[in-house]
């Protein structure tokens, strides 16, 4: 280490898959003999990892760039993620920036660094050239790991920059895939997090796919149980639910983007599948799996979204058996389709479709969570405070029980009940 740098800081914003990739870098600078302190001290290099999902997102990172730089005015900032990637101009005329890194060079930044190569302000990356891909994963109090098979993605949804902010699908192949999880598992991981930008399209670029990774994943002795993160709806192949449903390893958790339940909107969006589609799809999952969480991303407030396309998207919400909502607000950005789609939604009239959809997120959670009630599941204990045990269970449902520390970290049969005193809401059975 040959710079007059010793410590770094980190924040990131934005995805499963971001955080993966802060995890792996901040690892990375560790072994290179940087100390991590937190991003509330005075550290010599403070990395910023950036969303770009909408502009409220864009806005959370500059406004902490400058608290940054008016706090610890000798900090240097490096800046990488969406953001850094499509608008670095931007980021880079903003007080306290060192560097902003595209996103083939982000993995090289402890290299930038011990090189003492800060005072380049940027080293921009032509999206279309970026083929390299590196495993990536973080840890969830050291029992779950987060990890990132597969980046980029191929289709061109009509609002999203993810595109041309990590350019197209990319992965290792399923062998060198299964090597890195193998080695991630040594650490003591009991379960893992499958997660990427289009994780439906592993190894398509190797002729390989999902479904035969999880065959291989399943194969892993050491692996007690695995998930797996948002997959496009028209992925979730009958292979991969036939796997799951017979699978002792494989979690009934999915999260499956809908957008919209309007199929006049669905086209404008260029999503890949239609509302009836959409309907069969959970219908198959619950075919499958009866006890399967799914959880749903919808946005509102989509350039010609009519009052009746919004009651179509809430009526097939409220309709199916799905477990609960990510709710976003269209959000204008550069370079995409959508900006040129009218009549724009006002601003009010997405606050009162965000709140709707909201309160039906919370309703449907309350309805299945008390439609497990007295059912017998499997938890992996995450947390421990004061006496009682947090985990949850593999259909993704929060327990808290009382039980002791040395639980930590182990899979333990519990009994889901109705919430004592609005917190411990299940009971061991193994003890």
């Amino acid at each position: 280490m040959s710079t007059p740098y010793k410590t770094f800081s980190y924040h990131t914003f934005g995805c499963k898959v971001n955080f993966a990739d802060s995890s792996f870098i901040a690892r990375e600078l560790v072994k290179e003999g940087y100390n991590q302190i937190p991003i509330e001290a005075n550290a010599d290099i403070c990395l910023i990892n950036t969303c770009s999902v909408t502009e409220k997102a864009d806005k959370k990172a500059k406004k902490m760039i400058r608290n940054i730089h008016k706090q610890f005015p000798q900090t240097k900032i490096i800046v990488y993620g969406c953001y850094a990637q499509l608008n670095p101009e931007e980021i880079s005329d903003l007080k306290g920036v060192a560097t902003v890194v595209g996103t083939e060079k982000k993995f090289s930044i402890n290299e930038i660094i011990s090189k003492n190569k800060l005072n380049k302000k940027s080293y921009n990356t032509n999206i279309d050239n970026v083929k390299i891909f590196d495993i990536s994963y973080s840890l969830n109090e050291r029992t779950r790991a987060f990890i990132k098979i597969q980046d980029g993605c191929d289709y061109n949804c009509s609002y999203c920059t993810i595109p041309n902010a990590r350019g197209r699908s990319r992965s290792l192949n399923i062998n060198n895939t299964i090597n890195e999880i193998k080695k991630i598992i040594k650490t003591g991981i009991n379960e893992i997090v499958l997660s990427g930008i289009n994780i439906g399209d592993f190894g398509i670029q190797h002729n390989e796919n999902l479904y035969e990774l999880l065959k291989n994943i399943e194969k892993i002795k050491q692996l007690k149980r695995f998930r797996i993160s948002s997959i496009e709806p028209n992925l979730l192949s009958n292979e991969i639910l036939r796997l799951f449903s017979k699978s002792k390893k494989a979690l009934p958790h999915f999260h499956l983007p809908l957008q919209s339940g309007s199929d006049k909107v669905l086209k404008l969006m260029k999503r890949r599948y239609s509302r009836s589609d959409y309907i069969r799809i959970i219908n198959k999952v619950k075919k499958y799996l009866p006890k399967a969480c799914i959880g749903v991303d919808v946005i509102v407030g989509f350039p010609g979204e009519t009052e009746i396309d919004f009651h179509k998207t809430y009526d097939l919400l409220n309709e199916q058996d799905i477990s609960y909502l990510h709710v976003f607000s269209y959000s204008e950005r550069e370079n995409t389709f959508s900006q040129e789609i009218y009549p724009k939604t006002p601003d009010s009239t997405i606050v009162i479709r965000r709140n709707k959809l909201r309160s039906l997120s919370i309703d449907k959670y309350e309805q299945f969570v008390s439609s497990q009630k007295n059912n017998k599941f499997e938890v992996l204990f995450e947390k421990y405070e004061d006496g009682v045990l947090s985990g949850w269970t593999q259909n993704y449902i929060k327990v808290n029980v009382a039980g002791i520390k040395e639980l930590l970290n182990t899979i333990n049969t519990i009994e889901l009940r109705p919430k004592q005193n609005n917190f411990i809401n299940g009971i061991l059975l193994n003890e």
